[in-house]
């Protein structure tokens, strides 16, 4: 599993020998159960997560109801970015929604391989563009597609999606209730 983390860096910028064993000597991997909430809102965000298997959902509460604004799977990271940067406490969760494997890391040992590497601080900063990227494109979907355009993306984009999660977690990250999410299936199946 410790290959799969250093092979998404190596696609980044390829990395020598000592810097790859660096990046293995502080690997944290950690398995959690489906259900498993590793942050809370409220809490301050001390830990940045890398899925190597499964899926990890962020979430919000609203008025009592669960309003699902992202899923992680293999190969992404999971930070919550302003918490953990700002020291300030999450205005969302973050629940592992299968079975996961995830690498756990926290600044002080990131900071530390900077020190001693100073090139992996260049890739972690492609990653964090790439992160930004994405949520810049998943906001501009949000705001601009109907939830029947989001389904079919969401659907080419990532299909593991609809084989690994309930579908009313699905029909909240899309922003529809389950059954219109059922009356957006029925009318794409029909138009085939």
């Amino acid at each position: 599993m410790h290959n799969k983390l250093l092979n998404y860096f190596s696609r980044i910028m390829p990395l020598s020998p000592e810097e790859a064993n660096a990046i293995t000597a502080t690997m944290n991997i950690q398995q959690y159960k489906k259900g498993t909430v590793l942050l809370k809102e409220g809490q301050i965000s001390a830990e940045a997560y890398f899925v190597l298997e499964g899926c990890v959902r962020q979430y919000s509460l609203v008025d009592g109801d669960e309003k699902t604004t992202n899923f992680f799977t293999e190969e992404q990271w999971v930070v919550s970015i302003q918490s953990m940067s700002n020291q300030v406490p999450s205005n969302h969760f973050l629940e592992c929604c299968i079975d996961s494997f995830l690498v756990v890391g926290n600044r002080e040992k990131e900071e530390d391989l900077y020190r001693q590497f100073p090139k992996l601080e260049t890739i972690s900063r492609k990653v964090m563009e790439k992160i930004f990227a994405e949520q810049q494109e998943n906001m501009t979907s949000y705001t601009t597609d109907s939830p029947e355009q989001r389904y079919i993306k969401l659907l080419k984009s990532r299909p593991d999606l609809f084989q690994r999660l309930p579908q009313y977690q699905i029909a909240s990250y899309l922003g529809v209730k389950p059954e219109s999410l059922s009356r957006i299936r029925k009318r794409i199946v029909n138009k085939k």
